[in-house]
């Protein structure tokens, strides 16, 4: 039976920020109608200037979607057929479809089991027992076989991943890094080397979404992809429009992979706003651990010292999952789960061989994660409902999660 107490909590509101930019938006829109400047153009200019002096790289290249991103930045790093990837299970999928769709193979590794980001000692364990390709001295995938030429570490859930050790592993083994940077428009990470950085500015190549849901969202489809490699930023250009230099002249085969300028505009106008709704975020994040530090059996996110997450997503874990979700959605309160299934035991992937156990930290994560309402905007009294439901589950006890953590 479903609670009538209160009214519904969203997992996320979509509905508020864009009232509230209403005027702007749909002053940008009736532009581009009144200048039929639909492809490229200002808008994309300026945006991508904008969005690369933000992330503080020398280029931005828009594109289509955080797919294409992704996919992009591998094929313009050089990744292609007969190479292998190095990625992580706890994501999702499009990570791995983008290094399938550059021509590559895809070799996992497992996560921290605290920041759900690559696991650096995981990564050069695997790597220290690959065997070495007798012509290139790369290591060869365990899976595939096929030389590995890069990693693509994952900031999920808008905390970047350990890049000072990831770096470190990748040049041992002279293997180039793209950051799946799809949830972390903003994120930040303290170098030991470079002190405070931004998502993107670490690899070769970053990759963006700009899907509605993330803290930078389109009214639509659309990404990036972030460098300060001149050539890769000249390539994902013409990748994005068909392989071409100018009009009818093809150096390469490409795709169809360009961002709209009516997207652009709308990102330009989101991003002047980006700090203010990530600082809200934050501040969610810290008054739901004020909240809950002291709910039992309820795992709360970490934070590394090293990084200042955006809280794309507030992920707890419990050891029953599905129990505390029915339970706040009877009581009007909507979560999510990000991710419920490994990519690694996708049906899609099982003539990888990838069998349950393969990647223990990231497979019991999958079972005890659940995504909290997170939003600019959320109110304090929505907190305090949240909290309370999962205050008063029954089912919440100092099980084998808190155990373990």
């Amino acid at each position: 039976m479903t609670a009538t107490n209160g009214q519904a909590i969203p997992f996320l509101d979509l509905v508020t920020p864009h009232r509230q930019l209403e005027e702007e938006l749909v002053a940008a829109f009736r532009e581009a109608l009144q200048s039929a400047a639909f492809i490229g153009g200002a808008q994309v200019d300026g945006f991508e200037r904008e969005f690369a002096a933000y992330c503080g790289t020398k280029y931005c290249v828009g594109v289509a979607n955080g797919t294409d991103a992704v996919r992009f930045a591998l094929m313009a790093s050089g990744v292609g057929k007969g190479d292998a990837v190095i990625t992580v299970s706890h994501t999702f999928i499009a990570t791995v479809e983008a290094i399938s769709q550059s021509g590559a193979e895809t070799e996992f590794v497992d996560i921290d089991d605290k920041t759900y980001c690559m696991s650096p000692s995981a990564l050069s364990a695997y790597l220290q027992g690959c065997k070495k390709d007798p012509q290139t001295g790369r290591p060869l995938g365990r899976r595939t076989g096929k030389p590995i030429k890069a990693v693509v570490p994952v900031h999920l859930y808008g905390q970047v991943a350990d890049m000072d050790a990831i770096l470190d592993v990748a040049r041992q083994y002279n293997l180039l890094v793209v950051e799946d940077a799809c949830q972390a428009q903003g994120s930040e990470y303290r170098s030991a080397k470079d002190g405070w950085k931004r998502a993107g500015s670490f690899g070769k190549a970053g990759a963006f979404s700009f899907y509605p849901g993330k803290n930078l969202g389109a009214c639509g489809e659309a990404g990036a992809v972030t460098t300060d490699d001149e050539q890769v930023a000249r390539t994902i250009k013409m990748l994005r429009e068909h392989g071409q230099v100018q009009k009818y002249y093809h150096d390469l085969e490409g795709y169809n992979g360009r961002l709209d300028a009516i997207q652009a505009a709308f990102l330009r106008i989101k991003l002047r706003h980006l700090e203010t709704w990530n600082g809200q975020r934050r501040t969610a994040a810290a008054r739901y651990r004020e909240l809950l530090a002291n709910v039992p059996g309820v795992v709360l996110p970490a934070e590394a010292e090293n990084s200042k997450g955006i809280y794309h997503l507030f992920v707890i874990r419990t050891d029953d999952r599905e129990g505390l979700g029915q339970h706040l959605k009877e009581q009007n309160i909507h979560t999510g789960l990000h991710y419920p299934l490994p990519v690694h035991l996708q049906n899609c992937y099982k003539a990888w061989g990838y069998q349950k156990g393969s990647l223990p930290v990231t497979e019991k994560a999958a079972l005890e994660i659940l995504s909290l309402p997170m939003f600019p905007g959320l109110t304090a009294e929505q907190q305090d409902r949240v909290a309370a439901g999962i205050g008063t589950f029954p089912g919440l006890v100092s099980g084998t999660v808190s155990a373990s953590r």
